[in-house]
């Protein structure tokens, strides 16, 4: 019997991971983060009154075993002076299904019977909620996007309301055989998982263990100067009871000009490798460093291969 694997995050990590992991046999459900407030997904957020669909499209997108040209719809995005520009067909697509099941959770399951996906796709929430940064000056900024953007420094975020947690990101927990914590910013995608108290107290009494896949660059203002080890501290800080058993981390040598590139035009840097800070860690790694189009990336199929076993030791 296939093993069930439930992936916290968002963004173009958790699609990144996703891409790898639906070649094995096992049950994937990815629940999302839904306070991204940037660019289509902002303006559809308020119009609406929906949360935010950019990172399902992302992650639709990667569980699908359609033809590559569906992938490409999905993530055709217009340019053009009307009021359609700046959206992809994917986001727009995701918020009639919403409109017309209902909510968020049935539009997802209606789009993901035509893509034929490998895995299930939940919301977090069915909320509009936004997330709040408190930063290094104790000043609070409101949205993703605009933390993003901000070159303070993040102490903590939290939500501007509580967010009803969806019942099935809850059942996923409770069947999950394990839990990773996907690579990709830290604060914007996969704390706001963990700010949840509903979530936390289902994975204290989840049998499965907690996995995180640490990014292989750190991220301006979330965290610079950060090694393996401070990403996993950050995240049991927000953890419960049952903290990271299992970390994925890269050690593979990221090329001179491509590491050059991101340190002096994006001011990111390699994340360092601290085995002995790690010691109660079971550590997991290889080279998964791979460049598309001038863009680290993490090697899907490597990764994929090293969690899966992992998972059926």
């Amino acid at each position: 019997m296939n093993k069930n694997v439930v992936v916290l995050g968002g963004g173009t990590g958790m699609s990144q991971l996703l891409v790898g992991l639906k070649q094995f046999p096992v049950n994937i459900t990815a629940v999302v983060s839904v306070c991204d407030d940037g660019k289509s997904t902002g303006i559809l957020r308020e119009e609406f009154n929906i949360p935010a669909v950019g990172d399902i499209r992302k992650v639709l997108v990667s569980l699908s075993e359609t033809e590559e040209l569906v992938e490409k719809l999905l993530n055709y995005r217009f340019n053009t002076i009307s009021d359609l520009n700046g959206h992809t067909v994917g986001n727009l697509l995701l918020t009639a299904m919403a409109n017309m099941t209902g909510n968020l959770a049935d539009g997802i399951k209606a789009i993901s019977k035509v893509l034929n996906l490998k895995g299930k796709v939940v919301p977090l929430t069915e909320d509009n909620v936004s997330l709040i940064g408190l930063m290094d000056d104790d000043t609070e900024i409101v949205g993703e996007h605009n933390i993003t953007l901000s070159n303070k420094k993040i102490k903590k975020v939290y939500y501007d309301k509580t967010p009803k947690v969806s019942e099935d990101a809850l059942d996923a927990i409770r069947n999950a055989d394990l839990i990773i914590l996907s690579m990709g910013s830290i604060y914007t995608s996969i704390i706001p998982d963990l700010i949840c108290k509903k979530m936390i107290k289902e994975i204290d009494k989840s049998k499965a263990d907690i996995m995180y896949v640490c990014n292989m660059m750190t991220q301006p203002g979330e965290t610079d100067g950060f090694k393996v080890s401070d990403h996993v501290n950050i995240l049991n800080s927000y953890l419960g009871k049952k903290k990271i058993k299992t970390v994925i981390a890269n050690e593979g040598i990221i090329p001179y000009d491509i590491k050059n590139k991101y340190e002096t035009l994006e001011q990111k840097d390699q994340v360092y490798l601290d085995k002995d800070e790690l010691k109660n860690i079971e550590l997991i790694t290889n080279n998964y460093v791979t460049i598309q189009n001038g863009i680290i990336r993490h090697r899907t199929d490597k990764l994929a291969l090293d969690i899966f076993t992992s998972l059926i030791k």
